[in-house]
C-alpha cells in the first residue's frame, strides 16, 4: 500500500490514511510518500511496517545508531533534531487541546537538549544467554548492543566492561554514578534547565510543598526562597537522602501523596505546590485535596502529556488558570517528552 504521512502520533509513529482507514507507520515523517505493508488491522485503524520511502522529507537524516529500527529504544533518529523538537512541541499542544479540552494552550518554546546524542547518564540493559542489550521494537527479542549512541562515554565504557565479563542472566543498570536507590533524571543538562525554569516561574516567599519530591530535587534547589519547605515521597531511600541534606526550615514526609498532601497543605500558609508525579499522573483524591485547599500556584512537571491534559482539565475548570506550558526535550531521539505547566489560582 502507498500512503502519504500527514502527522506523527504521540509515541512516534507516522499517521497516514487509506480511504477511511487510519494507518500508523513507524520511522516516517509528515509529508513523505511511503510504501507500507499492513501488519495488524482493526475496525478503524491499522498498523504497518515501512517497506520503502518513495518521496523523503527534507528532514530525513541517516540515523547514527546501527541498531535503529530494530532496537525498541529510539523512535526519531531518522528525523533531523530541529524537526524532532517541532514534532514534540506540536504533540504537547495537540494533546492538551484534544484530551484536556483546553481552548487556549500558552505553549512556550521547547527547551532543547544541548547534546542530541551522548546525553544519558545511565541505561538499563538485559543479559540473556550471552546476549547483552536492549529489547527489540517487538518487545520480545533481545538485540545485542555493543555501544549505545544516546548514552554518555562513561556509560558506554561500563557497557563494554559488562560485555567483557560473562554475567548471569538478568537486568543491569549502568550509570555514571553509584546507584542510590531512587529515581534521578537521566539527562543532567536538561534536568538543570528544568530546575532553572521552575525557579524562574515560581513565586518566592511563604511556603513550598513539593509532592513526589524524590530526594528533594526541586525542594532543595528552591529552599532559600521560602520560609518553609515540605516534601512528600514514598521512596524511603529518597526520603532518607533528603533528610540528610535538609536545612532547619525543611521537613520531609514519607508516604503516599494522596494520603499526606492534605496534612502538608494544612500546615502551610501562602503555598506554592510542585507536582512531579509518575507517568500515571495524579489521582482524583489528590485533585480533590488541591481544589479544597487552593494553593496559590501549581508547577506541574509531567513526563506524560496525556495524563497531564486529563489533570489540567480538572484543575483548570474553575479554580486555576493555565499560565504557561513549557516542553523540555529530556530524551532526544525518543518519543518521550517532559513538560512543565504553570497554574495560578484565579
Amino acid at each position: 500500500m502507498q500512503l502519504t504521512i500527514h502527522d506523527i502520533a504521540f509515541g512516534g509513529k507516522g499517521v497516514g490514511r487509506s480511504e477511511n482507514l487510519v494507518v500508523f507507520v513507524p520511522y516516517t515523517i509528515p509529508g513523505e510518500t511511503v510504501t507500507v505493508e499492513i501488519t495488524r488491522k482493526k475496525k478503524n485503524y491499522a498498523e504497518a511496517a515501512l517497506v520503502a520511502v518513495k518521496q523523503p522529507s527534507p528532514d530525513r537524516v541517516e540515523p547514527e545508531c546501527p541498531y535503529f529500527g530494530r532496537c525498541g529504544g529510539c523512535a526519531y533518529q531518522h528525523i533531523a533534531y530541529p524537526a524532532q523538537l517541532a514534532v514534540k512541541a506540536g504533540q504537547v499542544e495537540q494533546t492538551l487541546r484534544r484530551v484536556g479540552k483546553l481552548a487556549e494552550v500558552p505553549v512556550r518554546p521547547i527547551v532543547p537538549s544541548p547534546k542530541p546524542y551522548g546525553y544519558r547518564n545511565r541505561i538499563r540493559v538485559h543479559v540473556a544467554e550471552g546476549v547483552v542489550g536492549f529489547y527489540a521494537a517487538d518487545g520480545y527479542s533481545l538485540i545485542d548492543i555493543a555501544r549505545c549512541p544516546i548514552a554518555s562515554d562513561e556509560v558506554n565504557e561500563r557497557l563494554a566492561g559488562l560485555r567483557a565479563r560473562r554475567m548471569p542472566d538478568g537486568d543491569y543498570t549502568l550509570s555514571e554514578a553509584r546507584k542510590k536507590g531512587f529515581f534521578e533524571q537521566t539527562n543532567n543538562v536538561v534536568a538543570q534547565a528544568m530546575l532553572d525554569l521552575v525557579g524562574q516561574l515560581i513565586t518566592p516567599g511563604g511556603s513550598l510543598v513539593d509532592a513526589y519530591c524524590g530526594a528533594g530535587f526541586f525542594a532543595q534547589h528552591l529552599r532559600d526562597r521560602f520560609e518553609q519547605v515540605v516534601g512528600i515521597e514514598e521512596n524511603e531511600f529518597a526520603i532518607a537522602h533528603a533528610w540528610a541534606h535538609a536545612e532547619p526550615h525543611e521537613k520531609y514526609l514519607a508516604g503516599d501523596v494522596a494520603e499526606t498532601l492534605a496534612e502538608a497543605l494544612a500546615e502551610t500558609g501562602e503555598t506554592s505546590l510542585i507536582l512531579d508525579p509518575p507517568a500515571a499522573g495524579i489521582s482524583a483524591r489528590v485533585i480533590e485535596t488541591i481544589l479544597a485547599t487552593a494553593p496559590r500556584e501549581i508547577l506541574y512537571v509531567s513526563c506524560n502529556p496525556g495524563t497531564l491534559a486529563r489533570d489540567l482539565a480538572l484543575l483548570c475548570g474553575s479554580t486555576y488558570q493555565l499560565e504557561s506550558v513549557t516542553p523540555l526535550d529530556m530524551f532526544p531521539q525518543t518519543a518521550e517528552i517532559e513538560v512543565v505547566a504553570h497554574l495560578k489560582n484565579c
